[in-house]
C-alpha cells in the first residue's frame, strides 16, 4: 500500500513508519517537527519508498497534497503530553480537532483506510478498575486544562465514527495507554524516559504526589504491530480498540524498578502536582485497559513485561549518552 503517517517523525509515528517500510509499503511522513524529531527517521531517511513532508496538519492545502494517491492514512499527529496540554490547551484543541475533520473529508473522497490515534485520556476519571471501550467517559470540569486533551480526542472519535456510519469510511480508532520505548522523550510529561534520565544522572527520581497512581506500559513495537493489524483487518472498521498493556503498576513501583536497574542507592523525591503542573492540575488515579476486544479482532495484544521494556529503554538511553561523549 501507499501510506500516509501524520506525525511520522514522532515517537510512535517513526516506529510505525519503519515497520510499514519493512512490510513493503510506500510511506509518506507528514510532520511539522515541533515535538517530532527528524533524527527519529535517521535510519530510514534515504529509503527509496519514503517521502518526508515538513509542514503543519493545520494547513489544509498541505494536507490535500499529502493525502493524494495514498491508500491508507495513519493519523497520529496531535498535541500530546500532560505538560504540553496543561501549558497550552488552545494549541491542543486547534491541533487535535480541525485537521482530523479535514483529513476525514479527504479520505471519504478517495475511499482511503483511516486509523485514528486516540488516547486513554478520553475515559477521564472513570472509577472502574479496568476500562472497556463502551464505558462512559468521566471528564473533569472545563476549568481544569488537562481535560482539554481527552475532550478533543473524544470529539475526534465522534467525527471518525460518524464518517464511518454516514459514508462507510473504513475507520479504526485506537486508544493508546502509556506507550513507551526508544525515542520517547520526557519533555512533555512522559514518565518512563523522565525516570530513566533522572536515574542515569544520579537521581533523585521525582515522583509526583505519593506515587500510588496506577498505569500500564506497553512497548511501542508491539503497539505498532497492533495498529497495522487493525488497519489490515476489514472487520475492525468502525470499531474502537484499547491498545496497551493490561498489567498495572504504581508510579512508585515504576520508579523503584528503574532504580533497581540503574543504581539501588538513588533516592525518590516526592513532588506535589502543584509544583510540576500548576495549582489547577487534576490527575487520574488508575488507568488500566481491558484489551480483550483488541485480541479478539487481531489475535494479539502487547505482552512485553515492564522489566523487558525498562531494560530496552535504559539500553537506548545509555547508547545515546555514549554517542554524545564520542
Amino acid at each position: 500500500m501507499r501510506c500516509l503517517v501524520t506525525g511520522g517523525a514522532g515517537f510512535i509515528g517513526s516506529h510505525l513508519t519503519e515497520r510499514l517500510l519493512a512490510l513493503g509499503h510506500d510511506v509518506t511522513v507528514l510532520d511539522n517537527l515541533s515535538t517530532g524529531q527528524r533524527d527519529n527517521l535517521a535510519a530510514i531517511e534515504g529509503h527509496e519508498r519514503l517521502k518526508i513532508m515538513v509542514g503543519s496538519i493545520t494547513d489544509q492545502l498541505f494536507l490535500s497534497e499529502a493525502v493524494r494517491d495514498v491508500d491508507a492514512i495513519y493519523h497520529l499527529a496531535a498535541a500530546v503530553g500532560v505538560k504540553l496540554v496543561a501549558d497550552d490547551p488552545v494549541l491542543t484543541i486547534e491541533t487535535n480537532i480541525f485537521p482530523t475533520e479535514w483529513l476525514l473529508r479527504l479520505a471519504v473522497q478517495r475511499g482511503q483506510r483511516f486509523f485514528l490515534a486516540s488516547t486513554s485520556e478520553v475515559y477521564g476519571k472513570n472509577p472502574k478498575e479496568q476500562w472497556t471501550e463502551e464505558d462512559d467517559l468521566h471528564l473533569g470540569p472545563t476549568s481544569r486544562p488537562r481535560w482539554a486533551y481527552g475532550c478533543s480526542k473524544a470529539i475526534d472519535e465522534f467525527l471518525a465514527l460518524a464518517y464511518h456510519r454516514k459514508y462507510d469510511l473504513p475507520v479504526v480508532v485506537g486508544r493508546f495507554f502509556n506507550v513507551v520505548g526508544p525515542r520517547q522523550v520526557g519533555n512533555y510529561g512522559m514518565v518512563v524516559p523522565r525516570f530513566v534520565d533522572q536515574a542515569l544522572d544520579g537521581g533523585p527520581l521525582h515522583v509526583y504526589d505519593d506515587g500510588s497512581q496506577v498505569r500500564c506500559f506497553a512497548h511501542v513495537r508491539e503497539v505498532v504491530d497492533c495498529i497495522i493489524g487493525l488497519v489490515d483487518t476489514p472487520a475492525a472498521a468502525g470499531g474502537i480498540y484499547n491498545i496497551g498493556s493490561d498489567q498495572p503498576v504504581s508510579i512508585r513501583e515504576l520508579a523503584e524498578a528503574v532504580i533497581e536497574r540503574v543504581d539501588p542507592s538513588i533516592e525518590i523525591d516526592y513532588t506535589p502536582y502543584s509544583v510540576a503542573y500548576g495549582s489547577d492540575f487534576e490527575d487520574v488515579r488508575r488507568r488500566v485497559p481491558d484489551v480483550s476486544h483488541l485480541e479478539q479482532a487481531i489475535g494479539r495484544r502487547p505482552r512485553m513485561t515492564l522489566g523487558e521494556i525498562l531494560d530496552d529503554v535504559i539500553r537506548w538511553k545509555r547508547a545515546l549518552r555514549n554517542d554524545a561523549k564520542n
